[in-house]
């Protein structure tokens, strides 16, 4: 075999966990083969270049091997090699994910509770007043 459709290689390499999710990245416009915008149904052949956005990272990778069984994580990586370049920009993404806060940790999740409720009220000094309203 020396030709295969790209989604196909892209399952048996592991990189989608079915044909159909493969099929939709490559639909979005996720994957590239020689620079070119791919199809599904576009061949890939050893010693093409496939790029592909995973979340925020772009791997780019060489195809060394062709195979229409997906087969053990091991197998599959033999299929493929990744330049290092992208291995430089992946390990960099990931540090920076690394040293970036998540924005939504610094809120406070969920309604005040009852005794939260009591301490706003205290600091808004609200008094004797039974009404929002001015006097």
């Amino acid at each position: 075999m020396e030709k295969l459709r790209i989604d196909k290689w892209l399952w048996a390499a592991r990189f989608y966990k079915t044909r159909s999710l493969a099929v939709e990245e490559i639909d979005k416009g996720r994957v590239r083969i020689n620079d070119l915008e791919a199809k599904p149904a576009r061949e890939v052949k050893v010693g093409d270049t496939v790029s592909l956005r995973q979340g925020p990272v772009i791997r780019t990778l060489v195809v060394r091997g062709i195979s229409s069984q997906r087969g053990a994580a091991p197998v599959a990586q033999q299929l493929y090699e990744e330049t290092a370049e992208s291995l430089a920009l992946r390990a960099q993404a990931a540090e920076q994910r690394r040293l970036n806060q998540e924005p939504a940790g610094s809120l406070e999740h969920g309604r005040p509770t009852k005794r939260d409720r009591r301490d706003i009220d205290k600091v808004k000094n609200w008094g004797s007043r039974w009404s929002a309203s001015a006097d």
